[in-house]
């Protein structure tokens, strides 16, 4: 039996796409919300005899990893965030860049020689890593107006991958990728008419309408820190708001922190786009933090270490 685990973000998911659409491959599906990356252990040792992990750290998931790979099943682990130490093993195939510059949709290119490119270029643009996009858009002659489409239906799976569990989503993350891979061209998803772009845009448009009400915690030329409430489209905004932010001040830090009904915090840490590192730094300093050096979080930050997260993002950028 064979496993294709994924993030449920846009990286994550075109990633998956772009491998299904040039390697078609029965398999059982497994992801969640962008921020539940811990998914190596949801598969059962002795049922994969082969397993494809796409966008997800292999640092968080080495003990599942090294499990598996004594059961000599079949790893290949494409990946951009932080990945520790990575075991050594016959059955194990790594392609993993950690460059601040790339994301796990664009190594897929490269590995499948641009057989699908367009999706990657809406996966760069959803995972913010705007010029990257914008140059594979160019080299291979996409206009600025379909650029400006693929940009969009980037943004839009992106932000649907956010929330506190899958309740929170449009749709589940496996759902949509089974929509999309109906798409080799994400140009025909587009101009369809009622299509899930479509939805996904309406729906965007409606969240960040009240994302303009955030608070603001404290903002300086290091950092800008915003809050947002504890309500669905709360959740759904918190990441994509933050690469917002990020696109209108490039050389500040920036974090938006959602409340949740613990009185715990999720925070989504966006590194200036003009000095994109440092974001997991940050964050591995608290419970709960990981990412990757432009962009990083804390699923759960007690309310009493608020103070301190501000303090350590501005003393880190200073």
């Amino acid at each position: 039996m064979h496993f294709d685990i994924f993030n449920g973000d846009a990286d994550g998911i075109i990633a998956l796409v772009q491998l299904r659409l040039a390697e078609p491959k029965e398999s059982t599906l497994i992801t969640g919300v962008k921020r539940d990356i811990s998914l190596l252990k949801q598969v059962d040792v002795t049922a994969a005899n082969s397993i494809t992990v796409l966008d997800i750290s292999l640092e968080k998931n080495v003990e599942a990893l090294k499990l598996h790979l004594e059961n000599n099943t079949e790893v290949f682990y494409i990946d951009h965030h932080r990945a520790g130490d990575i075991p050594h093993s016959e059955h194990l195939t790594t392609l993993i860049n950690t460059d601040a510059n790339t994301c796990t949709s664009l190594l897929v290119n490269d590995y499948l020689k641009g057989a699908y490119v367009h999706w990657a270029v809406a996966a760069a643009f959803g995972d913010n890593m705007t010029q990257s996009a914008i140059t594979l858009a160019e080299s291979v002659g996409l206009s600025e107006a379909q650029q400006e489409q693929l940009k969009a239906l980037g943004i839009y799976i992106n932000y649907n991958g956010y929330g506190r569990d899958v309740d929170d989503l449009h749709f589940h993350p496996a759902d949509l990728y089974k929509a999309l891979l109906a798409y080799p061209d994400p140009l025909t998803l587009i101009e369809e008419e009622g299509s899930i772009f479509h939805q996904l845009e309406k729906a965007y448009q409606a969240d960040m309408q009240k994302a303009l009400t955030a608070k603001v915690l404290a903002d300086s030329k290091i950092s800008k820190v915003v809050q947002l409430e504890d309500a669905p489209w709360a959740r759904r905004v918190s990441g994509v708001f933050g690469n917002d932010l990020a696109n209108q001040s490039p050389d500040k830090a920036h974090a938006v922190i959602t409340l949740n009904a613990d009185n715990t915090y999720t925070v989504s840490v966006r590194a200036p786009l003009n000095n994109k590192q440092g974001a997991d730094e940050v964050c591995i300093q608290f419970p709960t933090g990981g990412g990757r050096a432009g962009a990083a979080g804390i699923n759960l930050l007690p309310e009493t270490m608020l103070p301190k997260f501000i303090d350590t993002l501005n003393k880190y950028y200073k």
